[in-house]
């Protein structure tokens, strides 16, 4: 087996150190590169190609859900274990739902962590049985969101593929820019769609980067005319 090429993306520099140290002493695993948040990381995984990232959730300028969406998006084949503790279970979903291969609580014994890395590398997926309950729990409250439940009208929903494939949204993004055009302030979108307020602002930057907008009234104004094209 080849040598497991790993970056750690974690904003706390004595946990990234450690983790580096902890790895390098495993077989077959090598810490080619850490970074101290989502933004970071995707710089180094563009320079560095790694095989699999052990990405934290919470961090500054980028949080690990956004981060993991954008390198799955662009790197697909790169694998991406979430590190969390029992606290952050709900963001989870969110990291699982972008293309995460699963996640580790941060409170792990260094060879399991060696041992989750490898089963990853080799096709598998990683939910720790003691939290797969709640995560469960968490991922049929998303599912189950119908188009009323979210207050997005039916007629908005038709225009949804039109924002996936004309703009390059994302499913997600979409929810988000038609709730923020219904007139949901951050705190509302999180409740309704179960994320926390940082992702929705993430997903909000994302969404002005794309469309080339800056501000909810232009957000109002691009839903209006995208509207008149497709109804």
């Amino acid at each position: 087996m080849q040598t497991i090429k790993v970056l750690i993306i974690e904003d706390q520099e004595i946990v990234r150190e450690g983790l580096q140290i902890l790895l390098n002493l495993q077989n077959k695993i090598e810490v080619i590169g850490t970074a101290d948040n989502g933004k970071n990381g995707i710089v180094l995984c563009e320079q560095l190609k790694p095989d699999v990232i052990l990405m934290d959730i919470n961090m500054p300028v980028m949080n690990g859900v956004l981060a993991t969406q954008i390198i799955k998006e662009r790197w697909p084949d790169i694998k991406v274990i979430i590190l969390t503790t029992y606290q952050e279970i709900n963001y989870v979903v969110d990291a699982l739902s972008v293309g995460a291969e699963g996640f580790l609580l941060k409170a792990i014994k260094p060879s399991d962590l060696a041992d989750g890395i490898r089963l990853i590398c080799n096709g598998g997926t990683l939910i720790p049985p003691h939290a797969a309950q709640a995560i469960i729990k968490e991922y049929k409250e998303l599912k189950n969101i119908n188009i009323e439940k979210v207050g997005i009208s039916k007629e908005t929903k038709l225009i949804e593929k039109s924002f996936i494939n004309k703009f390059s949204l994302t499913e997600r993004e979409s929810q988000v820019l038609q709730l923020i055009a219904e007139g949901y302030s951050n705190f509302k979108i999180s409740q309704t769609l179960f994320l926390s307020e940082g992702t929705v602002k993430n997903y909000i930057s994302s969404i002005y980067s794309k469309l080339e907008i800056s501000n909810r009234k232009e957000v109002v104004k691009f839903i209006h005319q995208e509207r008149k094209t497709v109804l």
